[in-house]
């Protein structure tokens, strides 16, 4: 069992940059493509980022391309998010998530394929 657990989220102005983290424990980490979904009050969850096992091939949602950044320290068992020019349409939970089998050589940008998640953060864009 991969166990996840998200931090980093807060409440920022518009403009701001926050880091996110999500750590891992249980079964490798290093072994599952990762990625980072969100979900909006009266929202579907939407995903955001994912990053391949290995760290060497990433995938963003259009509309957050440049902003936003996927990446993943396998030594530490930890993936991250670094969000930069935030603004209150950012306003969401965050959540990281796990694909449900290991060593997939192909990225997903489906909720359905991740079956571990973390318990997610609120990070919050107001004035």
């Amino acid at each position: 069992q991969l166990q996840l657990v998200e931090s980093g989220g807060g409440l920022v102005q518009p403009g701001a940059s926050l880091r996110l983290s999500c750590v891992s424990c249980g079964s490798p980490f290093s072994i599952y493509n990762m990625a980072w979904f969100r979900q909006a009050p009266g929202k579907e969850r939407e995903f955001v980022a994912t990053i391949s096992w290995r760290g060497g091939t990433t995938a963003y949602a259009d509309s957050l391309k440049g902003r936003f950044t996927i990446s993943r320290d396998n030594r530490k068992s930890t993936l991250y998010l670094q969000m930069n020019t935030l603004n209150p349409e950012d306003t969401a939970v965050y959540y990281c998530a796990a694909t449900r089998i290991p060593y997939i050589g192909s990225l997903s940008n489906s909720s359905a394929q991740y079956g571990y998640w973390g318990q997610g953060t609120q990070v919050t864009i107001s004035p």
